[in-house]
C-alpha cells in the first residue's frame, strides 16, 4: 500500500513538473506579445486553497507582486496562512515573506501561524528550521517576544550552523521587540560568541553591537578566538568585528611609549592626532601582544576585494597601530581607485585623513592624483589638497611638477577649478618656504590677468603670504600698489588697499599710502562697497600715523627745550605754553589734515549706512589729537600671520570612514546621529587584567594554522591502518589470481562448518530449555523445594 501512495505521488510531481515546463515554453514564446492574464480576487482565493501545489504556488507569487506593486492584498491574508503548514519550501518561503508583511496590520492573524511556525523549528531540513526562525523574529507583535526568545535558546543548541546564525541575527530582533528580555538573550549572546563556526560568530558580533556594546566583559574570554577568526568571516561579520575590537583595545589595551632612555611615557588624548607625524626613530612604541595579534590579523584583510572592508582596517590601523602599519595602508588605499566611479570620492576622502597624518607613504603614488578632464568639482577638490598635502615631502622635481600643474589649471574655464588651484599655490607657499618665492611670483602674475575672479582670489592668497613677513615685501606692495590703476576687481582692489595701510607706513620717506590715498579719493564716489570701506580704513591710519608722528615730534621738542630764536620772538611764552600749543595744534595745514578732513566729506554723502556709522566710529577716535592709545590700539595693532588650513583638517576630530567624516561640517559639530567617536586610550593600571584573555584559549584548542582536509583524511587513514595491519611489511605484499581463489574456497568451508556448529548449538539449547521447563513445573513453594529444584536444574545442565 505505502510503495502505491509513493507511486501515485510521483506521478503527481511528473504532472505538475511537465505542466509548468509547458507554461515556461509558452511564455518564452509569447514575451513580448502579450501581457500576462490578470486574475480576480476569487479565483487567487480559489487557487491558494488548491490541493496542488503548482496552483498554489502560482496564486502566491501573484500576490507576492501585488505587495511589491502597492496594490491591496490583505484580503488573501487567510487564505495565505493556511499554507503555511504546506511542506513545500518554495510555499513556505512565500506565504512567510506575506505574513512579515502584513503581520503588525494583522496581529491576531498573523497570531494564528505562530503555532505552525514553532512545529517547524523541529523540522529536519535545517533551511526550514532556519527560515522558521527568522520568520518568528521578523513578525513585530510583542505578545511573542517570550517564545522569540525560547526559539532563540532552542536555535543557539541547534546542530546546523545556519540555524545558529539565524538564531543571532534574531536576537536584535527581539530585543527591539522587548527590551525585558536582555538577560535571556545575552545568554545566548554569550554561547553564540564562542561558537566555532566563523560565520556564527560574525552574526554575533554584529547582534552584540546593537545590544550591548558596552559590555565589554563578555569579550575577554572569546578574544584570541574570534581575532584569529577574522580573516574567515563575510564582509559584515568582519566590518563588525573591526569595530568592536578597535574599540575593545581603546578600553583595554593601554598605549605607553617609550624614548630612547627606556622610560615609558603615557599618551594623553591631546597628542592622539599628532603622535603619528612624529619621527619614530625617536620614540618606539611597544603594543600589548593581544593588540599586536589583532593588528596583524587586520594586516591580512588589506587585499580584501571589499572597499568597505579595507577602509575599516585602515582605520583601525591608524588608530590603534604602529606607523609601520599605517605605511602599509597606502597601497590598498589608492588600489581602490580602480572600483566603480561612484566610490571614488569617499576613497579620496579617507586617504586625505591618512595623508593628513603620514603623507609620505604616499609620494610613489602621486601620479594618481593628478587631475583628470572626468573629475567631479569635490574630486578637484580633494586631489588638490592631497598634492598641497605631499608638496613639502616630495623631491625638488616632483614640486616643480605640481607647481606646473597648479598654474596650468589656473587658466581653465573651469571657476572651482580656478580658485582650488590659486588656493593650493597659497597652501604650498605656506608648507614650503624654499619654493614660497616661485609661488608668489606666479601669484603675483595672476594678478594682471583679465579674469577678475582669478584676480581676486590670487591676491587673496597673497596678502596671506604677505602678512607672514611684511618686512621683506615692502616693493611687493608698491608693486601692488601700481595695479591700482587697471584693476576692477572691488575684492581685489579692497585686499590691495589694506595691505598699503597695514604695512606701508613703517617709514616717513618711503610710506606710500598717502599717495595712494590721494589718488583714490578722486574716483570714490566709483568705488565698490568694499573698496570704499577699505578707503576710509586707510585714511584713519593714515592720519592716525600723523598724528603719532607729530606727537612725538613735539614732544622730542618739549624735552630738548625751545630754540633761542623762539624765545626772542615770544619772550612771554613759557616751555609749558610750548608745549600745550604743539600738542593742541597738530598742523591744522599739513596735507594729511586735509585728506582725512575731505574724506570725512565725501562719506558723509554716501549712501551706505555701514560706512558712514563706521567713519563716525573713527572720527571719535581721532576726535582728541593728544589721547590717541585707544586708536592706535584699535587701529595699529599687530595682526596674526594667518594660516591657511587644509579643508579637511576640522574632519580631524571625526572618525575615519563613517558618514559624518565624508559629510564634515555639514554633519554637525556631533556628527550624524548615532555617530559615535572613537574613546580614548584606557590609563595604565585600570584596564582589565591580560588573564581573563586566556579562559577560552584554554577550553578551545584553536591553532593559527587551520588543518585542511588532505591532512585529516592522511590522519584517518594512517590510523586505521595501524591498527588493522601487522607490524610487518611483507604482509602487504600484492597477491596474485590464485592466491585470491584460495582464501575464497577457504572462507567457503569455514562458512560451511559454521554453519554445521551453529545448527548443533541450536539442538542443545532447545534440548536444555525443554528439562528447564520441566524442572520448573515440578517445584513446590518450600524453600528446600526450592533449592532442591535448583540443584537439579544444574544437574541436567
Amino acid at each position: 500500500m505505502e510503495s502505491v501512495s509513493r507511486l501515485s505521488s510521483m506521478l503527481e510531481t511528473a504532472r505538475d513538473l511537465t505542466i509548468e515546463a509547458a507554461q515556461s515554453a509558452g511564455s518564452a514564446r509569447t514575451s513580448g506579445t502579450r501581457p500576462t492574464r490578470e486574475l480576480t480576487f476569487t479565483q487567487i482565493k480559489k487557487l491558494l486553497e488548491s490541493r496542488f501545489d503548482r496552483e498554489v504556488l502560482d496564486s502566491l507569487r501573484r500576490v507576492v507582486s501585488m505587495i511589491y506593486r502597492s496594490a491591496p492584498s490583505l484580503p488573501y491574508f487567510s487564505a495565505v496562512v493556511k499554507n503555511v503548514a504546506s511542506p513545500n519550501i518554495e510555499i513556505k518561503k512565500l506565504v512567510y515573506i506575506y505574513i512579515l508583511h502584513h503581520a503588525e496590520s494583522e496581529p491576531d492573524l498573523a497570531l494564528l501561524s505562530i503555532n505552525a511556525i514553532q512545529k517547524t523549528l523541529s523540522d529536519h531540513n535545517p533551511q526550514v528550521r532556519a527560515i522558521a526562525l527568522r520568520v518568528m523574529s521578523g513578525i513585530r507583535v510583542p505578545v511573542i517576544s517570550q517564545i522569540v526568545s525560547l526559539a532563540i535558546k532552542k536555535g543557539c543548541m541547534d546542530m546546523s550552523p545556519h540555524v545558529r546564525k539565524a538564531a543571532a541575527l534574531a536576537i536584535p530582533k527581539c530585543y527591539k521587540l522587548d527590551p525585558s528580555t536582555l538577560p535571556q538573550l545575552l545568554e545566548s549572546l554569550t554561547i553564540l560568541l564562542g561558537d566555532k563556526q566563523y560565520f556564527v560568530a560574525g552574526s554575533a558580533v554584529a547582534a552584540f553591537l546593537e545590544i550591548c556594546p558596552r559590555n565589554l566583559d563578555l569579550i575577554h574570554k572569546h578574544y584570541r578566538v574570534l581575532v584569529r577568526k577574522l580573516i574567515d568571516m563575510d564582509e559584515w561579520g568582519q566590518l563588525a568585528l573591526i569595530k568592536l575590537m578597535t574599540i575593545y583595545a581603546r578600553k583595554c589595551f593601554p598605549r605607553c611609549r617609550k624614548n630612547q632612555k627606556g622610560k615609558a611615557k603615557e599618551k594623553s588624548h591631546e597628542e592622539k592626532s599628532t603622535e603619528q607625524a612624529e619621527d619614530p626613530e625617536t620614540d618606539a612604541i611597544e603594543l600589548d601582544p593581544d593588540l599586536e595579534l589583532f593588528l596583524q590579523s587586520c594586516r591580512t584583510l588589506l587585499s580584501s576585494r571589499n572597499a568597505a572592508v579595507v577602509i575599516a582596517v585602515t582605520r583601525a590601523l591608524l588608530h590603534l597601530g604602529t606607523p609601520d602599519y599605517v605605511e602599509s595602508t597606502a597601497g590598498p588605499l589608492v588600489a581602490l581607485l580602480r572600483s566603480p566611479h561612484d566610490l571614488h570620492e569617499v576613497v579620496f576622502y579617507n586617504i586625505v585623513g591618512v595623508c593628513l597624518i603620514r603623507p609620505t607613504p604616499f609620494l610613489p603614488f602621486l601620479s594618481h592624483f593628478l587631475i583628470r578632464a572626468s573629475d567631479s568639482t569635490q574630486t578637484l577638490r580633494l586631489k588638490l589638497e592631497l598634492l598641497t598635502l605631499m608638496f613639502p615631502h616630495s623631491d625638488e622635481n616632483t614640486r616643480g611638477l605640481v607647481l606646473s600643474e597648479l598654474e596650468h589649471f589656473t587658466n581653465s574655464d573651469n571657476e572651482e577649478l580656478v580658485r582650488e588651484s590659486v588656493r593650493a599655490i597659497g597652501r604650498c607657499a605656506q608648507n614650503d618656504l624654499t619654493t614660497s618665492k616661485r609661488c608668489l611670483n606666479l601669484l603675483l602674475k595672476q594678478a594682471a590677468s583679465s579674469d577678475d575672479l582669478l584676480v581676486a582670489e590670487a591676491l587673496t592668497v597673497v596678502r596671506h603670504l604677505i602678512q607672514q613677513d611684511p618686512a621683506a615685501h615692502q616693493k611687493t606692495i608698491i608693486r601692488l600698489a601700481k595695479n591700482l590703476d587697471t584693476m576692477i576687481n572691488p575684492e581685489a582692489r579692497a585686499n590691495i588697499i589694506w595691505l598699503v595701510g597695514e604695512f606701508s607706513a613703517s617709514e616717513e620717506q618711503h610710506d606710500v599710502a598717502p599717495d595712494v590715498l590721494r589718488i583714490l579719493l578722486q574716483t570714490f564716489a566709483d568705488e565698490g562697497g568694499a573698496a570704499k570701506l577699505q578707503i576710509v580704513l586707510l585714511a584713519a591710519k593714515v592720519y592716525l600715523h600723523h598724528l603719532n608722528r607729530t606727537t612725538a615730534a613735539s614732544s622730542q621738542d618739549a624735552r630738548n627745550g625751545i630754540s633761542e630764536e623762539q624765545r626772542d620772538e615770544d619772550p612771554k611764552t613759557d616751555d609749558a605754553d610750548v608745549d600745550e600749543q604743539s600738542q593742541t595744534q597738530p598742523g591744522p595745514e599739513h596735507i594729511i589734515t586735509k585728506l582725512w578732513q575731505y574724506t570725512l566729506q565725501l562719506v558723509r554723502y554716501d549712501t551706505s549706512y555701514d560706512l558712514r556709522d563706521r567713519t563716525r566710529l573713527f572720527t571719535a577716535l581721532l576726535d582728541d589729537p593728544s589721547s590717541t592709545q585707544l586708536a592706535n590700539l584699535m587701529l595699529l595693532a599687530p595682526k596674526p600671520a594667518p594660516h591657511i588650513p587644509s579643508p579637511s583638517e576640522g574632519r580631524q576630530n571625526l572618525l575615519l570612514g563613517s558618514t559624518s567624516y565624508v559629510l564634515g561640517s555639514e554633519s554637525g559639530p556631533t556628527g550624524l546621529h548615532g555617530y559615535e567617536p572613537l574613546p580614548h586610550w584606557v590609563i595604565e593600571g585600570e584596564e582589565p587584567d591580560p588573564a581573563l584573555r586566556d579562559v577560552e584559549e584554554q577550553r578551545n584548542t584553536y591553532t593559527s594554522k587551520p588543518r585542511s582536509a588532505g591532512d585529516s583524511l592522511n590522519n584517518a587513514s594512517k590510523q586505521s591502518e595501524g591498527e588493522v595491519r601487522p607490524a610487518s611489511s611483507s604482509a602487504y605484499k600484492a597477491k596474485t589470481l590464485d592466491d585470491w581463489l584460495a582464501e575464497e574456497n577457504v572462507e567457503e568451508s569455514g562458512n560451511e562448518e559454521g554453519d554445521e556448529e551453529d545448527e548443533d548449538d541450536e539442538e542443545i539449547e532447545e534440548e536444555e530449555e525443554e528439562s528447564e521447563y520441566e524442572t520448573e513445573t515440578d517445584e513446590e513453594g518450600d524453600e528446600d523445594d526450592v533449592e532442591g529444584g535448583s540443584e537439579r536444574r544444574i544437574l541436567l545442565k
